[in-house]
């Protein structure tokens, strides 16, 4: 979810015109009355503590409030329409893409009033953005704040998906890996070389995760990543005439499932892929078995953390932005500007939304920012000749096992309301998060920076095709808009994975000879079940671009 360095300049202009407004909540005077919200998040985080860590205990002395925080297990969508239905709501709610649901069902405030009258934080940071905020032409409310992208945000170190333990790379003198097939050749060598692990478990070659939605993120969205997509969810936008096409209909992405069908018939892939449960897949990776995988870092975090706080560096992943053949760009760095969409809002349930806003506008706020990013002064950072430092001996707890000092600092746990991205500086000249090259480069293992040094790099990322070699995306990402729960869109997402879970799984374990007999019949289900809702997604994405301004 890259960004355009028009939203970084937009973002520093408005720093240095408007940080003079701090809008904290102490700053109006007596100390704020305790109340406690009620709250559900989509997405789930393992390592919340009640907001009983360290900046969470500071945050409740500072706003007077405390969350009673639930999230999401299985199916996120599920527990929204649920909840939708109830009519018993949280007072504040974070439903990603099931927005809409919400919306519809009268469950949501429209924010607007609120943020003019008690959130000047949240007002500063959006600035030319603020009607980014809005839900669509039709209905111009604000009803959530947004959460999951950035404000100004620079992409120091992209996460590509295509993932291959450092010490398989180490062995073979760091070989170049830029296609599938420089790829499956690291992991089939790795494979051939070392059949077992040194406690006598078969090593796997890859491994994928079809564990209910995150099959999207392992097993289907990685063919656009390989073909030069960007990630439009189950849609491929046409840059030229903005028609939405679903994705799997590139012939390119046909080439990426044969692949996967080819490593499936050699041996390479895991038997356990379509039928392992989430926890059972995070297991074996952080028993350092798994060679290679084709997923999000934020996916895998809770793994990998555990490899680095056993001391299994060499079983962490390097980062390659792998395509199906030579000359494709991998579009991972692709802007996409501010795209919204996804946020917090404050329900019709809510026994104080003055409070509730004044709350997420304090964590929006300079002093909200550093403390949520950085911690506290004192304790997890200092500062020396003006520049904010985090101290050796806290950087050693954070990067060796960054889990538990989430869970103790609760740095991490507060990304809960609109925020700066990396590379944005605050009045002081420093940076509001720690993500930033000189901090990514300390974090990383000797392990990983040997990797990078014998590829002639500092970051991951600059493995991987800049910014500035794409053109931006004039309507964000598809995947950010929110529909409205009156549009038979509604109906796609189920209709369309009822068909995709069941193909594709057979498609890729399936016999080559039958491969292109399996994706046709593929594609011609998706066409006769599904080809009218991608008149639908057109004229959605027209309708952002109307709201947004970029067409008429």
């Amino acid at each position: 979810m890259n960004r355009t360095q028009r939203s970084a300049r937009t973002a520093l202009a408005l720093l240095t015109a408007a940080l003079a407004v701090t809008g904290t909540v102490t700053a109006q005077g007596a100390s704020p009355k305790p109340v406690t919200f009620s709250a559900f998040f989509a997405d789930p985080n393992a390592n919340w503590n009640g907001m009983q860590d360290e900046i969470g205990r500071v945050i409740t002395a500072k706003t007077g409030v405390t969350l009673k925080a639930e999230f999401a297990v299985g199916s996120p969508d599920e527990k929204i329409n649920l909840i939708a239905a109830s009519g018993q709501y949280p007072d504040l709610i974070s439903p990603k893409g099931a927005g809409g649901v919400l919306v519809d069902a009268g469950a949501m405030l429209d924010l607007t009033d609120l943020i003019n009258r008690y959130a000047p934080n949240i007002k500063r940071i959006m600035g030319k953005e603020f009607d980014r905020m809005r839900f669509s032409n039709k209905d111009r409310g604000i009803y959530f704040i947004p959460t999951n992208d950035p404000i100004g945000q620079t992409y120091f170190d992209t996460d590509a998906w295509f993932k291959l333990q450092i010490g398989a790379l180490k062995e073979q003198k760091y070989p170049q890996v830029k296609t599938l097939k420089d790829y499956e050749k690291v992991i089939a060598t790795y494979v051939k070389a070392h059949p077992k692990t040194p406690d006598g478990r078969p090593t796997i070659g890859l491994s994928l995760l079809a564990d209910d939605w995150r099959f999207l993120i392992s097993v289907t969205n990685p063919a656009f990543w390989a073909t030069g997509g960007s990630d439009d969810g189950e849609w491929y936008i046409d840059p030229k005439t903005y028609k939405a096409t679903l994705h799997f209909f590139r012939p390119e992405e046909r080439e990426y499932f044969r692949w996967l069908n080819h490593m499936n018939d050699i041996g390479l892939l895991d038997p356990e892929s379509f039928t392992q449960k989430y926890d059972q897949y995070l297991a074996k990776i952080a028993s350092g078995r798994v060679v290679g995988l084709i997923d999000a870092g934020w996916q895998i975090g809770d793994a990998v953390n555990a490899l680095k706080a056993a001391g299994k560096t060499e079983q962490m992943y390097g980062r390659f932005g792998v395509t199906t053949r030579p000359g494709i760009k991998a579009a991972y760095n692709q802007p996409t500007g501010f795209v919204g969409g996804w946020g917090i809002g404050i329900t019709k349930a809510c026994k104080d939304p003055v409070a509730a806003i004044k709350f997420l506008d304090y964590l929006a706020s300079p002093e909200g920012q550093v403390l949520k990013n950085w911690g506290i002064q004192g304790k997890q950072y200092v500062v020396q000749g003006g520049k904010r430092v985090i101290p050796a001996a806290v950087l050693k707890q954070k990067n060796t096992n960054p889990a538990a000092f989430q869970r103790t600092t609760g740095i991490g746990n507060y990304n809960i309301s609109v925020r700066y991205g990396d590379g944005v500086k605050d009045q002081s000249g420093n940076y509001y998060t720690t993500t930033y090259p000189e901090q990514i480069i300390d974090a990383y293992t000797p392990a990983e920076k040997a990797a990078l040094k014998a590829y002639k790099a500092r970051l991951w990322n600059d493995l991987l095709p800049k910014a500035s070699t794409f053109q931006p995306k004039p309507w964000g990402a598809a995947w950010s808009i929110q529909v409205a729960q009156d549009n038979p869109l509604n109906e796609f997402f189920n209709k369309e994975q009822d068909i995709t879970r069941k193909a594709i799984p057979k498609m890729i374990l399936g016999k080559p000879a039958d491969f292109d007999r399996a994706y046709d019949a593929f594609l011609a289900e998706l066409d006769s079940k599904l080809g009218k809702y991608a008149v639908m997604e057109t004229e959605l994405i027209k309708d952002r671009l109307k709201l947004w301004g970029v067409i008429k």
